[in-house]
């Protein structure tokens, strides 16, 4: 089936929901002086990166599948028509982002977010999905070293989406192309390997257990819950705890 969704996929993308809520709540809570919580550091920042590499490596394995379904329905020019849309798509959302965060916290304001690399990393992964897992792997590791390289160096704004960014740069969300398309990579191996021609080749039962369903509803509707958690975070701060949050009043 075109559309058939793999419940394992759904409940990992589930628990990362799960967990971006925790820390964007724990952010927010000591952002705005509710609460003294350490989110630069321990364990909490742990988890920001567990979530974002979770949200990233299945970015690479949904695109796996997606794309080998794609191809059976779609000649090349359609198929190429498909990813663009949606990179450019979420891509587009990455903006809106951009835009709300510099009206209301412009000293610290998201330019190249995690919708923005998501939707450039959809861009460009038409071009690796022919590679075998090896050669993936491979361009991963390449991709983590060019990181840590663009890390050292300082650098224009213009390469700021690459990696390289100005030394006095600050923003609340921060995902560059390298190196985390090294993890997109690791993503479309595994998505070659345990799902070859978008079809589950690993053994696990075919219906979800009962306890994964919440969370497989959550992230069948991620994208629309990264949008809408945080004003109902920050509505519940304001009323929680009056005077911290003004932006509703």
């Amino acid at each position: 089936m075109p559309g058939e969704r793999y419940w394992e996929i759904d409940l990992a993308r589930g628990v990362a929901v799960v967990t971006m809520i925790v820390f964007h709540s724990a952010f927010d809570l000591n952002f705005f002086g509710v609460l003294p919580l350490n989110v630069s550091g321990g364990f909490l920042r742990t988890l920001a990166y567990l979530t974002a590499s979770t949200f990233i490596f299945l970015v690479g394995l949904s695109f796996t599948i997606s794309y080998a379904r794609a191809a059976r329905r779609l000649d090349g020019r359609g198929l190429a028509l498909k990813y663009v849309r949606r990179g450019l798509t979420i891509f587009g959302y990455g903006l809106i982002i951009t835009a709300v965060t510099r009206l209301l916290l412009p000293n610290v304001y998201i330019v190249f977010g995690i919708l923005h690399f998501i939707g450039l990393a959809i861009l460009l992964a038409p071009l690796f999905v022919r590679l075998d897992p090896e050669k993936l792997i491979i361009t991963s590791i390449a991709c983590l070293i060019a990181g840590y390289a663009a890390s050292l160096v300082s650098g224009p704004w213009p390469l700021l989406w690459l990696g390289i960014r100005p030394e006095s740069f600050s923003s609340l969300d921060y995902v560059p192309l390298l190196p985390w398309f090294g993890l997109v990579l690791v993503g479309m191996a595994c998505g070659r390997l345990f799902y070859p021609d978008g079809k589950r080749n690993i053994s696990i039962p075919v219906a979800e257990p009962a306890f994964a369903r919440p969370l497989e509803f959550l992230g069948r509707h991620s994208l629309v819950i990264y949008f809408l958690h945080q004003p109902v975070v920050l509505l519940l701060i304001a009323v929680l705890a009056p005077g911290a949050v003004t932006w509703f009043w």
